[in-house]
C-alpha cells in the first residue's frame, strides 16, 4: 500500500494525469468540429473514453490508499464529482450530459498546486467580497431606480423598466459602447445625462470593482504568508529535533570519552 501511495503521489503520475486533461480537453474541442468529426470521429471518440477510464482509474487507486480520508480533501471530491458527472448515461433527454464532459478540464485546477493557490484566495475572500458586492447591488438599485425615472419616458427599450434599466447600467459599467451607444443618445434628450452616467461610471468601475480585486491580492497574500508561516515552522520543528540529536550525541560521547579515561587510570 506505501508502494501504492507514493505511485499516485509522485510528479510522474501527477504530470501524466495533466497530460491527460489537456489532450482530453483538446480532443473535447475538436468535437464541436464537423470536419474533424468526419475525418477522426471514431479516434476522437476512443481518445474520450481512454481518458474517462483513466480518470476513474485515478479515482479508484486514490480511495484505495486514502479510504474514507479520500472525501476529507475538498479538492478530491471536487474530482469526484466532476468524472460523477460525466460517466451519466447518454441517451435521448440527457444529451446536456454530453456537453458537460468538458468539466473535466476543470480537473487542472485540482492537479496544478498554483492554481489551487488562486481558486483557494478566491474562496477566502469571499467574506470580504460579499459586503463590497452589497454595496454594488445597492449602487445599482439605486442606478436603476434613478434611471428609470429619470430616461425612461423617452428610452424605453433601455430604461422602461427596473430591469431593463438594471441591465442597460450594467453595460454601462462594463464600457462596452457606453458613451455612443447609450449616454451620447440619451444627452440628445437630456442633456445633463453625462453627470449622471459619469457618476455612476466612478463609483462601480473604478471604485467598486477595485475593492474586489483588492481584496482579491490580500486574501493571496494572507494565504502565502501563512504557508511561509506553515514552513518555517516545519523547518524549526526539524532544526530543534536536529539540535536536540546533536545534544544527545555530544553527550553520549563526552561519557564515552570519561569511561576511556577512568578505565586508563
Amino acid at each position: 500500500m506505501n508502494a501504492l501511495k507514493a505511485f499516485v503521489e509522485s510528479q510522474l503520475f501527477q504530470r501524466f494525469i495533466i497530460a491527460v486533461i489537456i489532450v482530453n480537453a483538446v480532443t473535447l474541442g475538436l468535437e464541436t468540429s464537423p470536419s474533424a468529426v468526419a475525418a477522426a470521429g471514431g479516434a476522437l471518440s476512443a481518445l474520450d473514453q481512454i481518458a474517462l477510464a483513466i480518470f476513474v482509474t485515478e479515482i479508484v487507486l486514490k480511495l484505495m490508499v486514502y479510504g474514507r480520508n479520500f472525501f476529507r480533501d475538498g479538492w478530491n471530491v471536487f474530482d469526484f464529482l466532476i468524472v460523477g458527472v460525466t460517466l451519466a448515461p447518454v441517451g435521448e433527454g440527457v444529451t446536456v450530459l454530453r456537453a458537460l464532459r468538458i468539466l473535466r478540464a476543470l480537473r487542472l485546477i485540482s492537479v496544478v498546486p498554483s492554481m489551487r493557490k488562486v481558486v483557494n484566495a478566491l474562496l477566502r475572500a469571499i467574506p470580504g467580497m460579499t459586503s463590497v458586492l452589497t454595496l454594488m447591488l445597492l449602487i445599482f438599485y439605486i442606478g436603476a431606480v434613478m434611471s428609470t425615472k429619470l430616461f425612461g419616458g423617452a428610452f424605453p427599450e433601455w430604461f422602461g423598466n427596473l430591469g431593463a434599466s438594471a441591465y442597460t447600467l450594467f453595460q454601462v459599467m462594463t464600457l462596452e459602447s457606453w458613451s455612443m451607444g447609450i449616454v451620447r443618445p440619451v444627452m440628445q434628450t437630456y442633456p445633463m445625462a453625462w453627470l449622471f452616467f459619469i457618476i455612476f461610471i466612478l463609483l462601480t468601475t473604478f471604485a467598486v470593482l477595485n475593492l474586489f480585486i483588492a481584496i482579491i491580492v490580500d486574501a493571496m497574500n494572507t494565504g502565502e504568508h501563512q504557508e511561509q508561516e506553515q514552513t518555517r515552522a516545519l523547518v524549526s520543528s526539524d532544526h530543534a529535533e536536529l539540535m536536540t540529536e546533536l545534544r544527545a550525541l555530544r553527550a553520549e560521547l563526552a561519557e564515552l570519552r570519561t569511561r576511556q579515561r577512568a578505565g586508563q587510570k
